[in-house]
């Protein structure tokens, strides 16, 4: 359980980021994901992370310290938000040059919407981590949005596309901001990750 959660930083620079002395977290997604919605539900907190129903809201690295152990950050979404081509492409460096060279960053959640068959988009950023040996997570949002049959046929369809870009499958969690489903589970994993990364410091 997650006792404390604060706002710590915003930047554009991966250079100017907290120092890395805890376990990070990233959390991104296609636009209008859900977000958010996510990391306040895993938060217990409403108004941690900005929610907004315009696509694109997200356009810096947000750092979010949590229970003085490790860090949360949210990501500029990818997709359909409406901006520029000079945007587009400095938020593609921005958060390419945090991924890619964020020492103390752990995993990457990459959630996927579970109301939708698999996306190019989705596939594309997977592959493009998987290239640039980018740890990932799947997170499936908005569970509740649909019946379970329906949900965990999109979920095996993404996780047989992605059969295409691992030889094994990556990790996924399935979840609801609305009914709180998948939060103790992924908190139990972050968990687990954040005492593995202080015991090979010690």
């Amino acid at each position: 359980m997650i006792k404390k959660a604060s706002f710590l930083v915003s930047n554009t620079d991966h250079t100017k980021c907290p120092t890395p002395n805890k376990p990070e977290f990233a959390f991104i997604g296609r636009s209008n994901v859900g977000k958010s919605s996510l990391i306040n539900m895993l938060t217990n907190n409403k108004s941690l992370a900005k929610t907004s129903g315009r696509p694109g809201k997200t356009q810096l690295i947000n750092h979010f310290v949590i229970d003085e152990r490790w860090y949360m950050v949210d990501l500029p979404g990818y997709g359909f938000a409406k901006v520029s081509k000079s945007i587009k492409g400095d938020w593609d460096k921005m958060i390419k040059g945090y991924l890619t060279s964020r020492e103390n960053l752990e995993v990457t959640f990459v959630l996927i919407d579970s109301r939708l068959e698999p996306q190019k988009n989705d596939l594309e950023f997977i592959l493009w981590c998987a290239e640039n040996g980018v740890t990932i997570v799947l997170i499936f949002t908005k569970a509740d949005k649909q019946s379970k049959t329906k949900t965990l046929a999109n979920v095996y369809a993404f996780i047989k596309a992605t059969q295409e870009i691992y030889e094994e499958a990556p990790l996924y969690f399935v979840t609801s901001a609305e009914d709180k489903q998948g939060r103790d589970e992924v908190l139990e994993f972050v968990g687990a990750v954040t005492e593995d990364f202080y015991s090979e410091r010690n």
